[in-house]
């Protein structure tokens, strides 16, 4: 396999840099790693990754640190403000600039949108890549890699699928990058089910009015359910609510019941990024479409493939 040059700039900041066989060797690769993940245990001897979260973060976090560990690397960094300069005010481009001078390579979580790009435009100048680990409501590349990866496991193919997305489509930075990676793999019929004030962001709207994705717009899931190969849940992002009697007027809308999938076909998925609050209840995990925990697990091998190609160099068999 050949290497690829992950982007222009060697950061990993949004889907939308990515062409479609860009994407299709990171996920190749990640299926190798997840056939031998012992083989590539010494890629990235030597290498120190830094992880700059200001948000609070599971998976994604704890992947990364994963996926650097057994590649034989090194991590540094902090999952809060609480115990660094962070708490003294210090900048964001400070605090970049202090990273980019320790580690060989940066993974961001912020809350406000355009910060890994920033970030990455700090970088730049110490030649230290940057990986968006969640940007406001903006992207989450990394996710959806992983979230198309599952896909493509069970499915064998990223084009002529039926895909529900449901609940809060309008904060959730998830949602806007799995989108953006579906649109580049053929025709995708995409079934978008949440409350009127929880519907794309006009922007992201527009983007996808120029790809092929055909999309149809629902309150109701038991409309769509019985015709979806993949239904994709998320949670409410309370913290991004600009208003808490909103978040309290639809909180509970988007739930899915046993009953509803007694309609679901055998051969679907049902995903969800993680966390779940009351979307998925606990005794749904025990269907055999429910895979929200295998699609967690692939970000580990997502996360090493694109670790290798920004910190080490050349994809390898």
């Amino acid at each position: 396999m050949v290497g690829i040059q992950i982007s222009k700039t060697s950061h990993l900041i949004a889907i939308r840099d990515l062409k479609e066989q860009e994407i299709v060797e990171i996920l190749d690769y990640a299926k190798l790693i997840k056939q031998n993940p012992s083989h590539y245990h010494t890629r990235l001897k030597g290498r120190i990754l830094a992880l700059a979260f200001w948000e609070p973060s599971t998976r994604t976090r704890l992947s990364f640190e994963t996926a650097m560990l057994r590649l034989g690397g090194s991590i540094t960094g902090f999952s809060s403000s609480t115990g660094t300069s962070l708490e003294k005010g210090e900048s964001l481009s400070d605090t970049i600039t202090m990273l980019a001078n320790y580690a060989d390579g940066i993974v961001i979580r912020h809350p406000l949108r355009g910060s890994a790009k920033l970030a990455a435009e700090i970088a730049q100048k110490f030649e230290v890549p940057v990986i968006s680990g969640g940007s406001g409501s903006q992207e989450h590349p990394t996710q959806a890699l992983l979230d198309i990866f599952t896909i493509r496991e069970y499915f064998g193919r990223l084009s002529g699928l039926n895909v529900a997305l449901m609940g809060d489509l309008r904060y959730s930075r998830t949602i806007s990058s799995l989108l953006l990676a579906l649109s580049k793999f053929g025709r995708n019929t995409i079934n978008l089910i949440s409350h009127p004030s929880l519907r794309l962001q006009e922007d992201l709207r527009l983007d996808l009015k120029e790809t092929n994705l055909e999309i149809i717009e629902t309150e109701n899931i038991s409309e769509v359910i019985s015709d979806i190969d993949v239904l994709y849940v998320t949670r409410l992002q309370k913290e991004r609510f600009p208003d808490p009697m909103l978040y309290q007027k639809v909180k509970g809308s988007y739930q899915l019941h046993t009953s509803l999938l007694k309609s679901v076909k055998d051969t679907s998925l049902i995903l969800h990024p993680l966390p779940r609050v009351d979307e998925i209840p606990y005794e749904i995990d025990r269907f055999p479409q429910a895979k929200y925990f295998t699609q967690a697990k692939n970000g580990v091998y997502i996360r090493m493939a694109i670790l290798d190609q920004l910190l080490g160099g050349n994809f390898v068999e």
